[in-house]
């Protein structure tokens, strides 16, 4: 079972640099074999969650989906949008 990530820990990784936003930007990492964890938010769509489930299967990064909804996100990463999808790069702790 993959650990529940919480909002301080969001921050710091947004602080840290560790983070990327974004579905596009982490398909593209998930695809390069750079991401940990997939971080997808209460709301996204079942397309879009299939799709990333599908590629961090293929490169061994955990998918985890927060109760947050993705305008919470966005907030949380102090954005002036919604985010859906979140990721870990790797070797970020």
């Amino acid at each position: 079972m993959a650990k529940a990530v919480t909002s301080t820990e969001i921050k710091k990784l947004l602080k840290s640099k560790s983070l990327v936003i974004g579905t596009e930007n982490t398909l593209k990492n998930l695809k390069l074999g750079r991401i940990d964890r997939v971080i997808l938010s209460s709301n996204c769509p079942d397309k879009v969650a299939e799709n990333l489930s599908y590629y961090a299967g293929l490169s061994n990064a955990e998918t985890v989906r927060v109760t947050y909804p993705n305008e919470e996100l966005g907030v949380i990463c102090k954005k002036p949008f919604s985010i859906s999808v979140l990721s870990i790069l790797k070797g970020a702790k």
